[in-house]
């Protein structure tokens, strides 16, 4: 059995603060001078075991999560929770309902808190994990759309609307993402999500400038599948999207599986050399991503010239690496060391932190178009291997004039500094 700290050993870890934060015993001291806490609904497909994404996220907007270098108590009261798969969330009743939060069996009635109108101030969608079919290309057909659809409706009916998160990627479908993305811009509300791989702990602890002259990138990481991959192309758009005038859309994408993997990089030298770079600065084994039972590569055209690709590999994280004009070496930068789902301090802290920032300040940490473009070339690449109902490990170019987002990004560092958090065992102040 794992050791469960004392409350001394959580006490010289965390400080005094951080222990009360986590057990859900924080003064309401001082209550009377602090503005009101934002009231967040939080609408989820799955809450069953502590590896489904809706314990990572809402566990830690009740709870606090670590950032900086130290936990930080929430800012933000979760007011209310929608479960779509709630006989089996099992784990998410039992959080609720010792947090005293109210679960609703709609989504309107989480928003409007059993109301006829939008009561709380921020709205948090996980649609990710549980009980979902998986189509032939290999997309999980979750409700992130159907849950965000209903949202959408209570906003439109009340005459406001309040910052919306949606984790992951919008939506399997491409139609339904451009739906959602542009319904956040007629009704004028923040929108938020994403990967939370581009703002985790980096090696070295470094962001590109804007309008860095980026000629070529490449990421390797986990990318056998619609989830994966698209984790993959988060990190890829959080980098280029910096470059010298800025985000200008994609020309076309494709998806190579299986040996001609290596046939591509051979016709593109680029390639080669950065994944070469990768292999080097993590010290592995000369031909370490060629020894790969399942290669792909994922190559992304941009509309400006630019070419990117995304290799899956194992013993790198998730890795960056980009030619830059003027360099003659690559500059390399790793997502590594990531705890395990069972840890109170899961990778995922830095997301729930700009979650939290978002429904504060009601201002987006990122332009929402880079979230609307990740999906695209996702849903796009998955579209790759398939033409009249027919596979192909070596994936057709797909062209996607529609892709033509353009815009510069305007934001700082945002991944997590400092020392990184304890590993330790969840603590929810009820027994597991």
């Amino acid at each position: 059995m794992a050791h469960r700290p004392t409350r001394r050993e959580m006490l010289a870890t965390t400080g005094l603060t951080g222990m009360a934060a986590l057990t859900g015993l924080a003064s309401s001291a001082g209550a009377q001078t602090t503005p009101r806490r934002p009231r967040i609904a939080c609408l989820v497909s799955y809450w069953g075991a502590t590896r489904s994404h809706a314990d990572w996220i809402v566990t830690k907007l009740i709870d606090g999560y670590w950032w900086q270098g130290a936990h930080t108590p929430s800012r933000v009261d979760v007011a209310a929770v929608y479960m779509h798969q709630r006989q089996t969330s099992t784990l998410g009743e039992k959080v609720c309902k010792a947090k005293g939060i109210p679960v609703f069996d709609t989504v309107a009635g989480a928003v409007t808190l059993g109301g006829t109108a939008l009561a709380v101030d921020g709205v948090v969608i996980v649609g990710e994990h549980g009980e979902y079919p998986i189509n032939l290309k290999g997309q999980w057909l979750l409700p992130r759309w159907w849950i965000y659809q209903q949202v959408v409706t209570v906003f439109e009916q009340s005459q406001r609307s309040v910052p919306v998160f949606n984790d992951k990627h919008l939506s399997y479908n491409w139609d339904e993402a451009k739906w959602m993305f542009d319904k956040s811009r007629a009704l004028k509300f923040p929108l938020t999500g994403g990967s939370s791989i581009p703002i985790y702990f980096r090696t070295p602890e470094i962001e590109l400038a804007v309008e860095t002259p980026i000629r070529a990138s490449v990421v390797v990481g986990g990318a056998s599948d619609e989830g994966a991959l698209f984790h993959c192309v988060d990190v890829l758009q959080a980098f280029v999207e910096r470059r010298a005038g800025g985000e200008t859309g994609v020309k076309a994408v494709q998806w190579i599986r299986g040996p001609e993997t290596w046939a591509w990089t051979e016709r593109n030298p680029w390639a080669g050399r950065l994944l070469e770079s990768v292999r080097t600065r993590l010290d592995l084994a000369p031909g370490h991503f060629q020894d790969n039972k399942a290669p792909n590569v994922c190559i992304v055209e941009y509309r400006d010239g630019t070419t990117a690709a995304i290799y899956s590999g194992r013993g790198a994280g998730w890795t960056y690496a980009g030619d830059i004009a003027g360099q003659t070496d690559p500059t390399i930068i790793s997502m590594l060391g990531w705890p395990g789902p069972f840890d109170q301090y899961h990778a995922s802290n830095a997301q729930p932190h700009w979650i939290t920032e978002t429904m504060v300040t009601g201002k987006e940490p990122f332009e929402a178009e880079r979230l609307l473009l990740s999906t695209g070339i996702v849903t796009n690449t998955l579209d790759s291997n398939w033409e009249n109902g027919r596979y192909s490990p070596v994936g057709r170019r797909v062209e996607t004039p529609f892709l033509d987002m353009t815009y510069r990004s305007t934001r700082g560092a945002q991944f997590s500094t400092g020392a990184r958090p304890p590993h330790v065992p969840y603590l929810r102040g009820f027994d597991s």
